[in-house]
Formats: structure tokens, C-alpha cells, sequence
């Protein structure tokens, strides 16, 4: 016989953006609790709104499976003296495993005899292990929790009630001082208590409560009212604003959609500012014709959490509010048109970029100072350094604009339309807003050349800056986006052209370019090294996560003293292709083995041809030769490794017919420096050593 289980936790009011993770956290712990406990189970439900995460389990098993267990215990000898009575070992034994010495059987094993117990031990009833839920609820993890009353707790929000039944039985647990029982609650303003006798009630009984549990449904009938809204009206379905679309969600539990006019003189604003404000303030969702998605309507539509009762009412009320924030986007846009880019950039120099690194115009100065660097490693043209040098002098004017600082998501975007506005040149405009791209993994890149520079030049400032002070990041704590901006900077140098680069020589440049105080400079290299494990460590993230590229292939390639981003990417795919064919275990087993035959000694790249004594011995140093020409040469990657593959054979061949440490120290020496050659030429493709075969 199965049973049915529900846990719901019933608290005040989430925030949107942490509902699905605790609903996907609960239903993913409460299933490790099972699964810990050998508890069977079938299907598996989660639900969440606003004010409560839920799971619901179908097909539960009423108890553990009994065990019937045979348990070894010490040896013979250990167990019994000579007179063959039982020691306390044996004593011991068989009271720890809830028996007496009279269960005891001796067998033998590999020649050696012990002594053993059956035990059985009976499954424990689903409903004591399921006490245990009270641990899965404290453990949700939130980004940030509150305390509330006089009391300890840390949640993301106070519980009010919880409801933990298996079948129609409470399981009695309590937790931050809140027991479990059958209530929960409906719709804050139009349902009431409800007793939930028995889970498969859950969804039902909410329901006639105005509680839509089921998020997916939920959202489901947003769209259709979405569909049914703008049908009527001829208006296009914003289907494109997926992020609202969840984050509305996530802030009703019973959804009924409306919508509502504004003033048709509002459009005169640049239209990024007005559809800004209605979704970041109203969380509304703009309107366009249906004939012609380019074109804003001078509507809105948004989702009330409650039935149509009265819904004209709101419509006006909200009608109200959004006037009044488009009014206030309109009077910020209309101040900002009486300022110049110049008046703009003087108050950057009274706006604080960190305590340790000075103001946003010192940023901008830093830029201006990488430009050389930057130019001279990309080949720009002059007409390129010159709009790169008018970005860097200017392209944090926007944070400064009453725009930007009521709706900060502008920010770029911003800076691109007043700058158009002000007669910048279009590619000068285009990339200032461009320069915070990309802001992930999967962000667009910037689409201009120059808006690639920008931000590639404000990230590597960024993280310069801030490595030269210490501030690294540190476990999850990165109060300053690094890892994010690190992640910027290898997308950017893996789409630029960067075949040339060596990026600790680059990065030494840019420190040199940007004139760090002397006390900074002192610790420049330990920065510099830091820097580049972190810029490293961003890039293996991204060949796991993009292309699927095995641990050991990652630590290889990342391992090359050809220390360029394009490089090292190239390498593991090329590892990653090549690990199934026939000649890579033996290639990676030679080149490895010369690698330990090197690593201990300091060896010269010259080889004495006249003290080349076996012919596998002067054949393995032509060939050494004819690969020192080649990687000399521009080769792509899959050449380099067939270079490697083609000498291997000569490797296994010399360390077949030759000794190395032998006593002649100068034959000795110079069969270390012929694999030293080797070895190094390796290094430079990746670090073999990392290869597990």
C-alpha cells in the first residue's frame, strides 16, 4: 500500500525573484531525505506562490524495506581464546549489533576464519522518517534572509503555517516554533482558512480559495488573457518580455489581467525611458500595434492579483500612478537635454568609483591611458584609436544624467542617445552603449568594433583596478560582479582577433599603462599572477559549460606556457577530438614520460650532435629538430599535436634502446637536454602531465 505526502510552507509575502528556487529547493531536498532513507516513491509535484512552497508525493512507501544483513566481525583469534571461549572482542561484537554470542557463526574467508551475525533490522515507518522534513525546511537557502519578533530565526520571510500531511494524518513536527497541521490559507483579500483533509484535495481547495498553486497554470493563464486582451484590441502579444512575464508570476496567486491608457503626448520621450518605467516601477507590460511591433501604443496592460471585481477602478488607479511616473521620466529627460557632455563629464569627477580607486573620471582616464596598449596589440587603424580615444574620454557621462539616475538600467543605452543627440560620431555613440556587454555568459556581445574595445578596456580597468588593491573575490562573495567582468573579457578576447597576444605580457602592459601608484606597484606581480589564474579560471568555465571539454583536457590546455585565451580553447578541442583515436594514448604516455625524465633538472636547449652515440639517439634529435621548425612557423593547433604524434614514435624507440642516467655526465647531460627540447616545445601546445590515459 502507497501513501500521498504534502508539505506546504506557508509564510508572508516572497520576493518574486526567490520563489521558484525555494519550490525547486524543497522538492529536491524532500527527495534526498527519501531517497537517503530507502523510502520509495512515485511522482513528484512542486507548486509556489507569493505566500508558499509546496510538494506533493504521490506513490510513497508506508515503511523501509526490512534488512536482512550478515555481518563480519573480528578473526577467529581475536574472537576466542585458546580454550575457545569468547573474548570481550566477541562480546562486544555481538552486543553492538543488538545480538549475544550465541548468534555468532564462524566461516572462513581468503583462508582466514571470522566470526559473523545475521542481524535484521525493520524499515522504519514512512511517518517517523518524515519528521525529519522539519531539517529540509530550515535548510532552504536564500540570497538573503530577515530576523522578525524577539526571536533567532533567520528565513527569507516569517512562517505562518505549515501543513505536512501523510494521507489524511498531520506529521508532527514544528519548526521556528511552528507546528504542523491541516490550515493553509487562501487568497490574502478573497479567500479564507481551508483545511487540506487529504493532498489530493490540495490543488482543488486552494482553488475555490482564489490560490492558483500550480505557477505553470498560473502563468498559463496569464498568456491567454494576454491573447484574449489584445485580440480584442488588435494590439501585438508582448510575448518579448519574458522576464516581466515570470517576475508577474511570481507576484499573484490568483492573476486577472486589465489594461489602461496614458497620455498620447508621453511618446514624445524616447520610447527605451517610458518602456522602462512602466516594467521596472509598474511592472507593466507595454502595448504595440499588432499591424506594426515597432510602434508604441499609448497603453499599458497589467495583471492584478484578484478577480474582475471593480477592475475599472483599478485600471484608473493605476492609470494615476503610471502618469505620474511617466511625468517624472519626461521632466528628467527634458533637464538632461539642457546639459552638455562636457558639463556631464565634470560632475563624474565628484562621483566616488571606490574609496581605494577614486572617482568615474579617474576610470575614464585610465581607459584614455590604455588606449596605446590596446592599439597597438589590435592593430587599429588610426581613424579606430582616434574614436576609441573620444570614448574613453567621455563614456561614463550617462551615470550622471537624471535618467540614468532614476531608472539605472538605462545606463549606456543613455549615453548612446545623448550622445547622438549631441552630434558624436555614429560608431562613438554606438560603442559607449555597448560598453557593459556582455553582462553573462550567453549576453550579446557588442556588435561595432569599437564598442568590443570599450569594453573589453572598462572590464580589464575594472579588474586591474581592484586586484591591485586586494579587493579578489573570495568564495560566493564578489560585491564588485569580477567574475562577471573576467567573464566579459575572455568572450571578448576569444572573438577579437588575439592570435598574437600573449596575455601575461598584456596585462603587464596594461599595468604599466595605467600608472599605478608605486605602493600598488610593489605588488604587482603577486597581483598579476592572481589576475591571470582568476582570467584562467573563467575561461575553463566556459569550456565546460560551452563545449562539454573533460576536466583533465581543461587543466591541459590551460596548463600551455602559450599563455593566449584562442589558444588554450583551441588546444582542448583539439585534446577533446583527438582522445579516441589510436596514436593519442601512446603520443600523451611519450611526451608525459619525458616530462618526468626533465622536470627535476635544469637542462639547456643546446644538443652536442658528436655525443649522440645510438642511432635511436640521432634519429630522436632530427627529429627534434624538424619539430623545432615547425612550431617555429605559423601552425594551427591540429598541426602542432600531429607534430607531436609524429615524433612520438621516435620517443618510445629512444627510451627503448638508451639509458639516460648513465655515468658518463656528459652523455647524461645531453640526452636530458634532447628531451629537455622536447619538453619544452610540449609545454608550449599544453601541459601533458594533466592527461589521465
Amino acid at each position: 500500500m502507497t501513501h500521498s505526502l504534502l508539505l506546504e510552507v506557508g509564510l508572508e509575502d516572497m520576493p518574486a525573484h526567490v520563489i521558484v528556487n525555494a519550490e525547486n529547493q524543497l522538492v529536491k531536498k524532500t527527495k534526498a531525505l527519501l531517497n537517503d532513507a530507502n523510502l520509495t516513491f512515485g511522482d513528484v509535484t512542486g507548486f509556489s506562490t507569493p505566500r508558499r512552497f509546496t510538494v506533493k508525493i504521490d506513490g510513497l512507501a508506508e515503511k523501509q524495506p526490512d534488512e536482512n544483513l550478515t555481518v563480519r566481525g573480528p578473526a577467529q583469534r581475536i574472537a576466542q581464546d585458546e580454550e575457545g571461549n569468547w573474548t570481550k572482542a566477541a562480546i562486544g561484537f555481538s552486543k553492538g549489533q543488538g545480538g549475544s554470542v550465541e548468534d555468532l557463526v564462524i566461516k572462513d574467508e581468503n583462508g582466514e576464519p571470522y566470526v559473523y551475525i545475521d542481524k535484521f533490522t525493520a524499515g522504519q515507518s514512512a511517518l517517523d522518517i518524515l519528521k525529519g522534513l522539519s531539517k529540509v525546511v530550515e535548510s532552504i537557502e536564500f540570497p538573503k534572509n530577515m530576523k522578525w519578533g524577539v526571536t533567532n530565526y533567520q528565513y527569507v520571510r516569517p512562517i505562518h503555517w505549515l501543513v505536512a500531511l501523510l494521507d489524511d494524518q498531520v506529521i508532527p513536527f514544528e519548526v521556528f516554533e511552528i507546528e504542523t497541521g491541516k490550515e493553509t490559507q487562501g487568497h490574502r483579500f478573497l479567500g479564507n482558512p481551508v483545511t487540506i483533509n487529504h493532498p489530493d484535495e490540495y490543488e482543488e481547495k486552494l482553488a475555490a480559495e482564489f490560490v492558483v498553486a500550480d505557477r505553470s497554470k498560473r502563468q498559463g493563464m496569464i498568456i491567454k488573457q494576454l491573447e484574449e486582451l489584445c485580440g480584442e484590441n488588435q494590439w501585438a502579444v508582448p510575448t518579448q518580455y519574458t522576464g516581466l512575464l515570470e517576475e508577474v508570476t511570481d507576484l499573484v496567486e490568483y492573476p486577472t489581467a486589465f489594461y489602461g491608457s496614458f497620455n498620447e503626448s508621453f511618446l514624445n520621450v524616447p520610447e527605451p525611458v517610458l518602456v522602462t518605467s512602466m516594467i521596472d516601477h509598474q511592472r507593466y507590460f507595454p502595448v504595440r500595434a499588432a499591424d506594426d511591433e515597432t510602434k508604441l501604443l499609448p497603453y499599458f496592460i497589467s495583471v492584478r492579483n484578484g478577480n474582475t471585481e471593480h477592475i475599472e477602478n483599478v485600471a484608473k488607479g493605476n492609470e494615476k500612478v503610471l502618469s505620474a511616473r511617466l511625468a517624472d521620466a519626461k521632466f528628467f529627460y527634458d533637464e538632461d537635454q539642457k546639459a552638455s557632455i562636457d558639463d556631464f563629464n565634470e560632475k563624474l569627477k565628484r562621483v566616488v568609483y571606490h574609496d581605494k580607486l577614486g572617482t568615474i573620471y579617474d576610470k575614464q582616464r585610465r581607459a584614455s591611458k590604455m588606449v596605446e596598449t590596446i592599439s597597438k596589440y589590435f592593430n587599429l587603424t588610426a581613424d579606430e584609436v582616434k574614436q576609441l580615444e573620444r570614448v574613453t574620454s567621455i563614456y561614463k557621462f550617462d551615470l550622471v544624467t537624471q535618467v540614468v539616475d532614476e531608472l539605472p538600467t538605462l545606463q549606456g543605452y543613455i549615453g548612446q542617445l545623448y550622445a547622438s543627440e549631441r552630434d558624436e560620431d555614429t560608431p562613438v555613440a554606438q560603442a559607449i552603449g555597448e560598453q557593459y556587454l556582455p553582462l553573462s555568459v550567453t549576453d550579446d556581445l557588442p556588435a561595432t568594433k569599437i564598442g568590443k574595445f570599450i569594453a573589453l578596456t572598462d572590464k580589464l580597468d575594472s579588474l586591474i583596478q581592484f586586484f591591485s588593491v586586494g579587493l579578489i573575490p573570495t568564495g560566493s562573495n564578489d560585491p564588485y560582479a569580477l567574475r562577471r567582468q573576467a567573464i566579459g573579457v575572455v568572450r571578448l578576447l576569444l572573438d577579437l582577433d588575439n592570435s598574437g597576444i600573449e596575455l601575461d605580457v598584456f596585462i603587464n602592459d596594461l599595468f604599466a599603462a595605467v600608472d599605478l601608484p608605486e605602493e600598488r606597484l610593489e605588488d604587482l606581480e603577486t597581483n598579476k599572477a592572481t589576475l591571470l589564474a582568476f582570467i584562467g579560471d573563467r575561461l575553463e568555465q566556459i569550456m565546460q559549460s560551452e563545449y562539454q571539454i573533460a576536466h583533465d583536457h581543461r587543466k591541459a590546455a590551460l596548463g600551455s606556457t602559450h599563455y593566449n585565451l584562442n589558444w588554450m580553447l583551441n588546444v582542448a578541442l583539439e585534446l577533446k577530438e583527438q582522445k579516441e583515436t589510436d596514436n593519442f594514448k601512446e603520443t600523451v604516455e611519450s611526451i608525459t614520460r619525458v616530462l618526468n625524465m626533465t622536470k627535476k633538472h635544469d637542462v639547456s636547449e643546446d644538443v652536442d650532435q658528436t655525443k649522440l652515440e645510438s642511432e635511436s639517439e640521432k634519429a630522436l634529435a632530427e627529429q627534434v629538430v624538424i619539430l623545432q621548425k615547425a612550431f617555429e612557423g605559423e601552425m594551427a593547433v591540429s598541426d602542432h599535436f600531429k607534430a607531436l604524434v609524429e615524433i612520438s614514435p621516435y620517443i618510445s624507440e629512444f627510451f627503448d634502446h638508451n639509458m639516460i642516467m648513465v655515468d658518463d655526465e656528459a652523455v647524461k647531460e645531453n640526452r636530458l637536454n634532447l628531451l629537455g627540447n622536447i619538453g619544452s616545445l610540449a609545454k608550449e601546445f599544453a601541459d601533458f602531465s594533466q592527461l589521465v590515459i
